[in-house]
């Protein structure tokens, strides 16, 4: 704000957050079936935006057969005790980035 005395006039500052990208994409995972499969990605930059992993087309949330961390720029999934149904492709979404193995 600019104050005169007799005239006054505001204005504000907006920031928007950069978009992280994916600077370590997914990789394939073999493994046993009911053995974990642990799936990693690393982004450019820590992110407030939303990110999603998906199984083909179904959006995953951290219960006890998946378990979704996040450590600074690092995002990890981890299948436990992966059975046949779980087989196809797995896939990490933020904003308009997307990787998938």
């Amino acid at each position: 704000t600019c104050d005169t005395g007799d005239q006054q006039t505001t204005a504000a500052v907006r920031l928007k957050e950069p978009a992280a990208t994916i600077v370590e994409k997914l990789k394939d995972v073999a493994t046993y079936e009911g053995e974990d499969a642990v799936f990693e990605c690393r982004l450019s930059r820590e992110t407030a935006q939303d990110a999603q992993w998906f199984l083909g087309d179904v959006p995953l949330q951290s219960n006890e057969m998946n378990e979704i961390r996040v450590q600074g720029t690092r995002h990890s999934l981890i299948l436990r005790k992966v059975t046949l149904e779980d087989c196809g492709s797995i896939t990490f979404k933020v904003g308009q980035h997307s990787s998938a193995a």
